[in-house]
């Protein structure tokens, strides 16, 4: 199993112990861009063309609710790679 196949397999099964820089690479990995924050602010907000932002705080370990919304976008990009 690769490294982005465990990194995946992580994501999926909602890993407590998930980093910023993990979560970044796969939002990336699938055409999102990052959006640095401005005024000292922590949460990083992640842009596609056609898709809902989505806003990461900067905090480890990354809280439950930002890994479901990237489990969402996993399993999304998984959906549309299978229709291909």
């Amino acid at each position: 199993m690769s490294s982005w196949d465990k990194l995946i397999s992580r994501i999926l099964s909602l890993s407590k112990d998930l980093r910023f820089a993990e979560l970044k690479k796969v939002l990336e990995e699938y055409g999102y861009e990052m959006k640095a924050p401005r005024g000292g602010s922590s949460h990083y907000t992640f842009r596609k063309t056609g898709c809902t932002p989505i806003t990461i705080p900067k905090h480890e370990p990354i809280k439950k609710v930002y890994v479901e919304m990237v489990k969402e976008i996993v399993e999304c990009e998984a959906k549309n790679h299978e229709n291909d």
